[in-house]
Parts: structure tokens; sequence; C-alpha cells
């Protein structure tokens, strides 16, 4: 049985609720944070780190905003991740954009279980105009040996003076995140022709046999695979994946209690054209963000199955999810839009979706 909260509705003064992480506090506390966005629902608009607790594991949460990172940015600061850490800590991460091609991401820690955060850590680098990175909601990750992964999307000018398409790189950390290098690697989309958006919204797992998979979102018509078998540090070319999706963000962790892995993303495959937003649209398209599906993979990401429908509204986008595993219990965070009309839609809504894992087995 699933079960759907709208945990955080749009209104005038804070059109819009997105990119979220959480956090098991410990004891049934779970710490959810997100951007708040107070000047707008687009990306340029003002926007700060929020906070929402649960006392109960999900179930339900208090109605009340905490102030996690206040807006750092001449624009704003936004798509936070959260990461408990093996020695306790934990580690807030957010991008503070400071033009329309100027964003920086940055760290902070907690020794407390998220009461305090320290002073900021720069992850990408100094700040400079013309570089702008992005890094997903969600995204941190620590592997077996203790190193810190955070992969990273970047605009840059080029020597055309103007702005190539993305391309992906990775960040480790091997002193729990207090010093940053980056990857020797960056990835280009291996089809430029064809894919004019570059490879973007990166995100990494670990594999049983210590490899890395990094997936990226594409204009080619599925998510672009690529493996590091360093720990991170190079990577091969990118290539299409069985995962048929749109432009559009996956997530994907792995199920503690099955060791499998679990992917969330859009699916424009045949197999659900009939809740297409327009099935007229390119399948690439960036407004395809329904259906919203999981599925699990018991071969490391060759193959997928198991494939579950979690939502299904042709007219709703469902995309940027946080994906936290308590108990028995898979708990999703996802901007869940509808379109309200022709001039309005619900961008801001923000709902948690909660289940037993064992559901999406059945």
């Amino acid at each position: 049985m699933i079960k759907r909260v709208n945990l955080l509705l749009p209104s005038k003064k804070n059109p819009r609720n997105s990119e979220g992480s959480m956090v098991d506090l410990g004891n049934r506390k779970l710490l959810f944070a997100y951007t708040l966005f107070t000047g707008g629902a687009n990306d340029q608009a003002a926007s700060y780190i929020a906070g929402r607790y649960s006392i109960d594991a999900g179930e339900s949460w208090l109605n009340k905003n905490v102030v996690l990172i206040e807006n750092e940015g001449k624009v704003n600061t936004m798509s936070v991740s959260l990461l408990r850490l093996m020695n306790g800590e934990i580690i807030i991460g957010y991008l503070v954009r400071e033009d329309y091609y100027e964003s920086t991401y940055y760290i902070r820690k907690s020794l407390d279980n998220g009461v305090t955060w320290s002073k900021r850590v720069s992850v990408t680098g100094k700040s400079r105009k013309n570089l702008m990175f992005v890094v997903n909601n969600d995204r941190m990750v620590q592997l077996k040996n203790g190193r810190v992964i955070i992969p990273a999307a970047f605009y840059e000018k080029n020597e055309k003076n103007d702005f190539s398409p993305v391309k992906t790189c990775v960040f480790y950390s091997d002193d729990d995140g207090l010093s940053w290098e980056r990857s020797k690697t960056v990835l280009v989309s291996p089809d430029p022709v064809n894919d004019c958006d570059g490879l973007q919204e990166p995100g990494v797992v670990e594999l049983k046999t210590g490899k890395l998979l990094m997936w990226m979102r594409s204009s080619l018509g599925s998510q672009l695979f690529s493996y590091s078998s360093d720990k991170g540090i190079t990577w091969t070319a990118p290539v299409p994946s069985v995962i048929i999706s749109p432009l559009s963000p996956m997530s994907l962790k792995r199920i503690p209690a099955t060791n499998d892995l679990l992917a969330i993303y859009n699916d424009s495959s045949p197999r659900y054209a009939y809740v297409r937003h327009d099935p007229g649209n390119n399948p690439s398209d960036i407004g395809e963000r329904t259906p919203l599906i999981a599925a699990i993979s018991k071969d490391e990401g060759k193959t997928w199955g198991n494939h579950t429908v979690l939502e299904d509204d042709p007219q709703g986008r469902f995309c940027y999810t946080s994906i936290l595993f308590i108990y028995r219990k898979v708990i999703l965070s996802y901007t869940a839009e509808k379109q309200l009309s022709e001039t309005s839609s619900g961008w801001g809504n923000m709902r948690v979706t909660l289940f037993d894992y064992r559901y999406l087995y059945a």
C-alpha cells in the first residue's frame, strides 16, 4: 500500500517548494531539507534551505518550517543534499547562485545531529563569473572506503563567447568533507550533434564490485551511464542505458534489505505511452515527466524489472526525487506538479510518498 502526503503546498509568498533530501536522526526522528522559494517559481528566484521534522519515521510531519541555510547568494540558495557519514557527522550540501551563470556548491557539517552547522566549505572551488555548477538534490554518497562523492554538471563560457553544452565531473573528499578534489575525467555527450543539452544532473552509486556507476539525463532518449574503476578519479565514456526516459532526472540507491538497486524515474518507453503528457511531443521533451516509475535491478544496473507505477497523472510532472530507507519503508520526496490551467500550475507542491519495500517485489 502506498501512502502519499502533500507536505508542502504553494502559496503567493511561497510559490515553489522543491529539491529535497532526508536524513535519519535516530529514534524515529527524520529531518527533511528542501528549497523554499519566496521570489517566484523559477530557478533564478530568491530561495533558501528550509527544514521539516517527523517524529514518527515519516508517517506525519510537524507543521513548522525551520531555516537551515539562509539565502547566501545574490540570486538564491537551493538544491540540498543531506548525508550521514560513517563517523556519525551529518553533511549538508547546497548550491549558491550569484548570477544566472555563476554558482558554487558548498557543504557544512553538523556534529550535534543537525542542531548546528559548521562554517561552509566550497566543494567546487572559488566562485567565478561564467562558471555555473549544478548538483542535484540528494546526490552526496559515501563509499565503503570512506570517500565522499559529489557529482556535478557545469556550464562554462567557451572561446565563442557562449555557454557550451553541459559537461559532468565528480568532486571527492577523503577527509570527511574538509577538502575536495576534482576528477581527472570531464565527461561530454557522446552525440553532441543530436544532444545540444549535454550531460545533466548526474548521480553516482557504488556497485558490489567496488566500481562506481554514474547516470546522467540527456536529450538522447535515455539515461546515460558511465563507470569508474578508481573510486571516481577517471570515468569511461558515457553510453545510453536501457532506461528510456525524457530529459528528466533519475534517482538511484541500493535497497538495504535486498541489496538490489532501486531507480525512480520518468519512463517514456512504449510501456507507459497511455499516460504521456502529450504523446505527440518529442520523447526527450523536458515536459514529459509522467509517469513516475520505480524499477529494480538485481544485476547491478544491466537490466531492470519489477516496474511499479508511483504516479501516472497524464497532466502531472513528477521529478527531483529523494530516497530514504528506514526500517522496512521506502520514503520518497518529489515535486508533484499539476497543470491547473493554461497559465498556472502547482509547481510548488512537495509530496512525500511511503511504502514497504516489499511492495516493489509483489
